[in-house]
């Protein structure tokens, strides 16, 4: 069996899924795992993982799921040999947020682990103040041109649906460190729901940040 990755734009209805479900049937597919990214203004974004039982169906599957009206393929990619549970993904990066140590090794953590969780190109966090990268992971674009999106999106009335900024790049503050997290993905867009969850990141690598300085200015060797 192949298995691939599938986001589809669906009409936000009752059957729709069923539809599609049927029209993955008809290749002898299986459809084995959903994940909604989006939904507003009568559709919704969904990520399908489908196991076929040969690569060449790909092409007739693409054309079955065009089939059902108002549905659109955006992506389709092969699956990794060991399927990520995106949830699970998100509660072991939380886990390891919460166990780091130093400054270091938090925003280390923060931008491996947003590449690896998000699927990304590149991934960094910027001090917007020099400006100057943290730490990176990737081809990470020049900081100016990280403290101009960054400060161009927030102006942006779309801040607050957490939708800001172009479709393949996502940031969000860490307000206590100064700092912000920001990824970037070509080819396929980072929806609301990945948006959302690199706020939580975020939040919670700020709250670990207010505490490993603190707890650093609190030690007796803190000046040594």
């Amino acid at each position: 069996m192949e298995t691939y990755v599938v986001r589809v734009w669906l009409p936000d209805r009752p059957g729709a899924l069923g539809q599609v479900a049927s029209r993955i049937g008809a290749v002898r597919g299986d459809l084995v795992g959903i994940d909604i990214l989006e939904r507003g203004a009568g559709r919704a974004i969904d990520e399908l993982v489908v196991q076929l039982p040969e690569a060449g169906l790909v092409d007739l599957l693409i054309s079955e799921l065009r089939a059902v009206d108002g549905v659109a393929v955006e992506d389709i990619q092969p699956a990794a040999q060991s399927m990520r549970d995106p949830r699970l993904d998100a509660l072991e990066t939380a886990a390891m947020l919460v166990g780091a140590v130093d400054v270091d090794e938090l925003l280390g953590v923060l931008v491996q682990h947003a590449a690896l969780d998000f699927g990304v190109d590149w991934a960094t966090v910027v001090d917007l103040e020099g400006p100057e990268i943290r730490a990176s992971v990737g081809p990470t674009p020049e900081a100016a041109w990280l403290e101009a999106f960054v400060e161009g999106s927030r102006s942006s009335a779309r801040v607050a649906a957490g939708e800001a900024g172009p479709d393949d790049v996502a940031w969000a503050p860490l307000p206590s460190a100064r700092l912000s997290v920001v990824i970037g993905r070509k080819g396929r867009p980072l929806r609301a729901r990945e948006r959302r969850q690199v706020a939580a990141l975020a939040r919670i690598a700020d709250t670990r940040w207010a505490e490993v300085v603190s707890r650093r200015s609190q030690s007796p060797h803190a000046s040594k």
